[in-house]
């Protein structure tokens, strides 16, 4: 795994989880500029995806299994757009910190991430 990769996406979530995060403070619900935030995560999530798959068919390993990294993977693509649409159904502060906690998973996801490819 590219840590750089890796950060760039922890980042990206952290940052749009506070962005979400200020919103439900200030008790409004998303707005079309999340969603653009969402977008970038999930791309940057979807790269992370490809490069993984990329690795492993060229014969790395993740440390604790290729079954539970791609798992880890599918689930940290997912985190985000699953948020992005509840938030869709709920249009009110709520879905402000919906996102905000589906960045937050997805950062979590990612030390996880790391932790698996890199053991030891």
């Amino acid at each position: 795994m590219l840590d750089a990769l890796t950060v760039a996406v922890s980042v990206a979530a952290l940052a749009l989880a506070a962005w979400c995060g200020f919103a439900f403070t200030r008790n409004q619900s998303t707005k079309d500029w999340h969603f653009i935030g969402m977008a970038v995560v999930t791309f940057l999530a979807l790269v992370q995806l490809v490069v993984g798959i990329v690795q492993l068919t060229r014969g790395e390993k993740a440390e604790e299994g290729t079954t539970i990294f791609l798992a880890y993977l599918l689930g940290a693509l997912c985190a985000v757009p699953a948020a992005g649409l509840m938030s869709l159904t709920e249009r009110s502060k709520w879905g402000s910190a919906t996102v905000a906690a589906g960045a937050v998973v997805l950062a979590v996801l990612e030390v996880r991430l790391y932790d698996i490819w890199t053991v030891g």
